[in-house]
């Protein structure tokens, strides 16, 4: 071991404080807060883990006022009710060690309005951010200025409470701060803004007020710096001369370090891009003697021991160090005996390495994820071009392959693709060649571009794939075996599939559609199950015969009885499943017909749908199950009294044989084909669905022909909450939240959390056959999928009712009546208009108020197959058809005449793992 490094040398700071040696680990955004800031304990053993043997780490940033978060799951010093969350980062980081520095900030322009509820952002100046799609903010008044800098005292208080060691005040990175510095963000003719002299005043003030919080309740040792982004490209835009004189004039005031904020350690000038010499060789040419008192952080690229040195030999007081921290937990050990680091993460470590799932997804570390296992898919060598189609989007990509890998994606050079296309294909192209697969999460913003991409990729994966067959003398064409086949790829079929392969069965997935995801993709409220561990935390007291009997009673009594035992029975295990799988549904709600909050879905109330899917393909990717896209299932051949496995015809139209012993169909329901729904219930014609285009019932039809029998084909659901220009389903969790139901008079007409079948009754019976969802700031807080319908456009706000209701060209009056009327029996807990005895959660009295225009659409059919409660396929005289298996909403009989919202999910995962398990078993046995 070499202790003779500079990098292991104390350093005092000019505060007197001591850092043990020069190593910090960098403030990085984990996005693993809960919706409302407050930290979670997996961000509290994140942080434990990294402290130590390196000198100080610097907490990521935390917005000091709700107007403030920058990104989703950001943690938060906004209210005092943060302190005890933040105390145990900051404890666990000092009883390992280390210096705990909280880095804080607000996000000014910078800010999505999805992440404050649909609010407009604020800023020095009513001017958006130069990027495509930036909102316009509102520029903040001379007085809410002085309010905004009494907030960051506040937050360095909290700081100081929660036993915090300094601040790093966030002065970088386009936030708030740099944007009232920037001649650019703002243009203010006030006392703070114009020239560089009252431009520099507002950074000044945080600096000042900070000061004030230190001295008052702080001892001497406590630490202040300040992050700097050196430059903007923007013209007007801070220049590297105005960064300077801004130092200068804050280490004036008194400052215990500087930290530079850029990519790469010797980062020349990105504005005059012909001089090559460093910033840091320029900032020392340039600094005054105060100045040159203030130790500077260096960051960027650091990996190994000779990066951090070489920072120190250029000039740096101080070494920040980013990913390698993430990659590393142990970082400074490492490489304290000389340890040689490669920047990347083993795929199957993460749970090892203590990193947040949120954290895991996100793109800072996703770009170092390996899947060091090797792929059991074979590929002929060679670079294959594809034409990517989407909208107005018509280009060409070059895959390149490797015998086992893709080793590149590559644009064709195209002039007339925009820069908004090309980050989106970065970033995906980065996601696919981490995970060796096109079936990665699209990009936010991009889905339709983002899947075309993929399935571009998956054509020259599949090309490359026929051409290895075709070089090693092998037929394409010829059928190939496997233990068990399944046909669908949403939530049922994966499930299924991962559990099959678990159990030792070679798998493959069958999807006639151009995605994965089927028709869980588009879930949106949660998964019920009773008695779980997840309820005990949180104090909730549940049963299974409780579950049981309200699942009975919401499907009429009509549910099979020995199916729905075995659902209640099974649910919790399945949660469970669920968590070892990375895909943890901690958080609960409750939806229409349940008495009981035990709605499990993810911690920051997102649709539970794109998680899961997202989880699960993960888990596929993981275990290399083949997943054969754009492939229709012909027919389930049949051959001496048992299936025998399917005939797929691919987009090619080319036909091939799988043989398997099992076939499971979870090609879901039927809610797709209007024809088929029209059939059984003529009253339907014309309604929308809510389901994708791919639910069909064409399982239904397959498994038909080999004779299976139906039960409660005329059970079809409708929704009583949906969008009708899109067909898109407004979850249930907003009325599960505490939102209510009214129509065009105004008026409340009846209990919002009824089953689906009488709400949607309801609904159908007013004059207008619609209704508006209403709620306020209270709910909108506490459900994300609330600040998705902001951004697609389907909500109405105002900051009182009387002004919502003139919006909805609604009675003002009877609207706050309503209101008015409903928030007494929350306060009461009793309804005494319409007996609703659940999720009277709070009034409806926070502003903004939120409307939303829904009515009725086709959503689930609960008619389908009968099966045993093995997930065997039963025939008309209820025998089993050997090696046919059945999953998922292609079935009948376990809800009823009504499904309970929070049972389509349970039932997906608790029958896809049982059918994967038993079919492996049959096959293998």
């Amino acid at each position: 071991m070499n202790k003779l490094t500079p990098v292991l040398k104390p350093l005092t700071l000019p505060n007197g404080a001591v850092l043990k040696n020069r190593l910090l680990m960098a403030p990085m955004t984990t996005c693993t807060g809960f919706y409302d800031g407050t930290v979670t304990s997996e961000l509290v053993e994140y942080y434990r883990d990294r402290a130590g043997s390196i000198g100080t780490i610097i907490v990521e940033c935390c917005f000091i006022d709700r107007m403030g978060p920058a990104f989703p799951g950001a943690i938060a010093i906004d209210s005092d009710n943060k302190i005890p969350g933040l105390k145990k980062i900051a404890d666990a980081i000092k009883s390992k060690g280390s210096k705990a520095i909280l880095q804080i900030y607000h996000g000014g322009r910078m800010v999505e309005p999805e992440l404050i509820g649909g609010r407009t952002p604020v800023a020095p100046s009513a001017i958006a951010a130069p990027r495509e799609g930036a909102t316009k903010p509102k520029e903040l008044t001379g007085e809410e200025v002085e309010t905004m800098i009494t907030k960051f005292g506040d937050a360095v208080n909290r700081a100081i409470k929660a036993g915090f060691d300094g601040v790093e005040i966030h002065g970088a990175n386009t936030y708030l701060i740099q944007q009232f510095y920037s001649p650019n963000s703002n243009q203010r003719t006030d006392k703070w803004g114009g020239d560089r002299d009252k431009r520099a005043l507002f950074p000044l003030e945080v600096l000042e007020i900070t000061h004030k919080m230190a001295k008052r309740f702080a001892d001497a040792s406590f630490i202040i710096g300040y992050r700097f982004s050196p430059e903007e490209l923007e013209v007007p835009g801070i220049r590297f001369d105005d960064t300077m004189y801004l130092l200068e004039k804050l280490a004036a005031r008194g400052l215990d370090y500087v930290h530079f904020s850029v990519g790469q350690l010797l980062r020349s000038s990105i504005v005059d891009t012909q001089d090559p010499t460093p910033l840091i060789t320029k900032f020392r040419a340039m600094r005054s003697e105060t100045l040159a008192k203030v130790p500077v952080i260096g960051v960027g690229g650091v990996v190994n021991k000779s990066d951090a040195e070489s920072a120190l030999e250029h000039g740096f007081d101080l070494v920040a160090v980013g990913k390698a921290c993430i990659a590393y937990p142990d970082w400074a050990d490492r490489i304290i005996n000389n340890d040689h680091l490669e920047l990347y993460i083993d795929s199957h470590k993460r749970e090892e390495l203590n990193i947040p799932e949120p954290l895991w997804r996100f793109s800072l570390v996703d770009a170092m994820i390996r899947d060091t296992s090797v792929t059991g898919r074979k590929y002929k060598a060679g670079v294959y071009q594809e034409k990517v189609e989407a909208e107005a989007l018509k280009l060409k990509i070059n895959v390149v392959l490797d015998t086992d890998r893709i080793t590149d994606i590559q644009l064709v050079k195209d002039d007339s693709l925009d820069v908004d296309f090309t980050t989106t294909f970065e970033s995906l192209r980065t996601r696919m060649l981490v995970a060796n697969s096109p079936h990665v999460d699209a990009i936010t913003g991009a889905t339709t571009q983002s899947e075309a991409l993929k399935k571009a990729v998956s054509r020259a994966m599949t090309t490359s794939s026929k051409e290895h067959v075709i070089d090693v003398g092998g037929n394409p064409q010829a059928p190939q075996n496997f233990d068990v086949v399944i046909i669908g790829s949403g939530g049922a079929g994966l499930a299924a599939a991962i559990q099959a392969h678990d159990d030792g069965a070679h798998v493959v997935i069958i999807e006639k559609m151009p995605t994965i995801g089927g028709n869980t993709i588009k879930a949106s409220v949660g998964m019920n199950a009773a008695d779980t561990r997840f309820q005990k935390l949180k104090g909730i007291e549940d049963s299974k015969d409780l579950f049981y009997d309200e699942t009975l009673k919401g499907g009429k009594f009509k549910n099979n009885p020995v199916l729905l035992r075995e659902f209640v029975e099974l649910a919790p295990e399945a949660i469970e499943w669920l968590a070892a799988k990375e895909i943890e549904l901690n958080d609960i709600t409750i939806t229409g017909g349940m008495s009981i909050d035990r709605t499990h879905r993810p911690a920051d109330r997102s649709a539970v749908g794109g998680f899961l899917i997202s989880g699960l393909v993960k888990n596929i990717n993981k275990r290399e199950i083949e997943v054969l896209l754009e492939t229709s299932v012909a027919e389930i051949l049949f051959d001496n009294g048992a299936v025998s496995g399917v005939k797929v015809v691919d987009e090619y139209n080319d036909s091939r044989i799988l043989n398997a012993k099992s076939v499971i169909v979870a090609t879901g329901g039927f809610s797709a084909n209007r024809e088929m729904v029209v059939s059984y219930r003529p009253d339907l014609d014309g309604f929308v669905t809510t389901n994708h285009a791919g639910a069909t019932g064409s399982g239904i039809a397959m498994l038909q022909k080999l004779g299976a029998d139906t039960v409660d084909m005329g059970e079809i659901q409708i929704h009583p909450t949906v969008e009708q220009t899109t067909s898109y389903l407004i979850s249930e969790a907003i009325r599960g939240g505490g939102a209510i139901l009214v129509s065009q008079a105004g008026k409340r007409f009846y209990n919002e959390m009824e089953t689906r079948d009488k709400v949607s009754a309801e609904i159908i019976g007013l004059p207008e056959k619609s209704a508006w969802v209403i709620f306020d700031e209270q709910v909108r807080g506490n459900n994300k999928a609330a600040d998705e319908y902001i951004a697609k456009g389907f909500v109405l706000s105002a900051p009182t009712p009387q002004d919502l209701a003139v919006k909805l060209n609604m009675d003002p009056q009877a609207l706050s009546e309503t209101l008015e009327r409903y928030n007494l029996f929350v306060v009461a807990k009793k309804d005494e208009d319409f007996g609703r005895t659940t999720a009277l959660r709070h009034p409806l009295n926070q502003g903004p108020f939120f409307a939303i225009r829904i009515a009725p659409g086709v959503h689930h059919t609960m008619g389908g197959v009968t099966i045993n409660p093995d997930t065997a396929v039963l025939d008309a005289q209820k025998q089993i058809i050997p090696g046919a298996w059945a999953a998922g909403e292609v079935v009948g009989g376990i809800h009823g005449a009504n499904r309970i919202g929070g049972n389509a999910v349970a039932d997906i995962i608790i029958f896809g793992t049982l059918a994967g398990r038993k079919a492996t078993a049959f096959a293998k046995g």
